[in-house]
């Protein structure tokens, strides 16, 4: 398997991971952060904008895992690939986002 695969299964993991918590505040009609905020990641945007956003990274993740290659889940290689994009891309929505929706513990000295 090409290391180039693995490494679009990640990126679509990654996609994938991002996509859902845009598609599922925009559906509940809350507002949420995304990239087009101000400040850009911090500010927040309509319920519209992070359904369009979210949907757009779905189709990414879709594109990057399923017409890249030859995507199997059961070939453990692609399912690793596409777990650590959809794992590191959720810690890192974790630490983001719960800065400002109450998710992270304060920092400690």
């Amino acid at each position: 398997m090409a290391w180039l695969q693995l490494a679009s299964y990640a990126g679509g993991g990654a996609f994938l991971a991002n996509a859902l918590p845009h598609l599922v505040s925009g559906a509940m009609g809350r507002s949420f952060q995304s990239p087009f905020a101000k400040p850009p990641g911090e500010g927040l945007s309509s319920s519209t904008v992070n359904v369009v956003w979210g949907f757009l990274n779905l189709v990414v993740g879709y594109l990057l895992v399923w017409h890249v290659g030859d995507f199997a889940l059961r070939n453990a290689a692609d399912a690793v690939a596409l777990g650590a994009g959809i794992f590191l891309m959720s810690a890192v929505c974790a630490r983001h986002f719960g800065r400002f929706n109450g998710g992270n513990a304060p920092d400690r000295p």
